[in-house]
């Protein structure tokens, strides 16, 4: 089985090419002009055992905004299309992640209905050059490209790095969980018989 996606996107402010592989080993090459970010989507990668290769082009005159919000997109569209038909995933995944003083929680279903639950208590407003409130824009793009049910929670936190950390490493964790293929499942995990 074969679950990969190369999507491209490009607007007015920004120029976006993302592959994955779901099913790698968490190897990646990311260059969007933010380096928090960049650091995150490595994160995602590596502990996702995500095979991941992402570039932006951006308007980071304007701000950060546009291309991290588009870089949701273009993931969730990849991440929608490399699971295909989801005949024999799990769908659902979830993870409690410690990171010293933080802990986060993420739960996700892969059931084709977006939705986007979030709740981060940060302190500031940015992490090195990237907006805290960013974080629930990239979340948010993702889960409605994907169509995926998404629920991100600090449960508490000090340090903004950390809590930030601690979200994108529990969502690779869960999404990670929730792509696996389970040889009891023939076809869909639904009693609809549709995802």
């Amino acid at each position: 089985m074969n679950r990969t996606a190369t999507v491209e996107r490009a607007t007015k402010e920004t120029n976006i090419k993302i592959s994955i592989d779901l099913d790698g080993t968490g190897k990646s090459e990311i260059a969007t002009g933010i380096g928090f970010f960049d650091h995150m989507l490595e994160g995602f990668a590596k502990h996702g055992f995500f095979d991941l290769k992402a570039a932006c082009t951006g308007d980071l005159e304007v701000d950060a905004h546009h291309s991290i919000e588009d870089m949701g997109i273009v993931l969730g569209t990849a991440i929608k299309e490399a699971l295909g038909d989801k005949k024999g995933i799990v769908r659902y995944g979830s993870c409690m992640l410690p990171m010293d003083e933080t802990l986060a929680m993420c739960a996700i279903d892969l059931s084709g209905r977006p939705y986007l639950v979030y709740e981060a208590p940060f302190k500031g407003e940015m992490v090195g050059a990237m907006d805290t409130q960013m974080a629930k824009e990239f979340f948010y793009a993702v889960s409605y490209a994907a169509g995926m049910n998404l629920h991100i929670r600090v449960m508490y936190g000090e340090n903004d790095h950390h809590m930030m950390e601690a979200m994108f490493k529990a969502f690779a964790k869960a999404l990670d969980a929730a792509t696996r293929v389970d040889a009891r499942i023939t076809q869909v995990l639904s009693t609809k018989g549709s995802l």
